[in-house]
C-alpha cells in the first residue's frame, strides 16, 4: 500500500476536511470517529506522511515515535479512558490487507468507556 495525498486523514490535516478534534499537537491530531464502534471511539493519526505501523517504524524519527505514543496517552487522558483517569482503553492499529487497513495513512483507533471484552 503507497501513501495516497488524497487519503481522508491527508484532508483532514491539510484542513480540507472537517473533524471533531479532541486533540492536537505538533506530532498528532486525534478527533471522533465519524461512525463509532463504542461509547467511546477515537482516532489519532501522526501528522506524517506514513501508510502503516510497518513504514512509520522504519521511517520516522525517534522524536516523531515518541510524539505519537505520547500523544495516544495524552488523548486517552483527555477521554477520561487511560488508567489515570478511568477503567482503561483499547489501542487499534489494523496493518495493511489482512490487517483491515482502511485509510492508508497510519491511524490508531482508541475505543473505551465501557467494558470492551474479547478483542475478537
Amino acid at each position: 500500500m503507497n501513501y495516497d495525498n488524497n487519503n481522508i486523514f491527508a484532508k483532514i490535516l491539510r484542513g480540507e476536511i472537517p473533524c471533531d478534534k479532541i486533540y492536537e499537537d505538533d506530532f498528532v491530531l486525534s478527533f471522533y470517529d465519524i461512525s463509532p464502534q463504542k461509547k467511546i471511539h477515537a482516532l489519532v493519526i501522526p501528522k506524517g506522511k506514513y501508510v502503516d505501523l510497518d513504514d512509520f517504524t522504519v521511517n520516522a524519527s525517534s522524536e516523531e515515535m515518541v510524539g505519537l505514543l505520547k500523544g495516544i496517552n495524552k488523548v486517552a487522558k483527555k477521554l477520561g479512558i487511560s488508567v489515570d483517569t478511568g477503567k482503561g482503553y483499547r489501542a487499534l492499529a489494523n496493518i495493511s490487507e489482512h490487517g483491515g487497513q482502511e485509510v492508508p495513512h497510519l491511524h490508531f483507533h482508541l475505543f473505551g468507556g465501557e467494558k470492551l471484552g474479547k478483542m475478537i
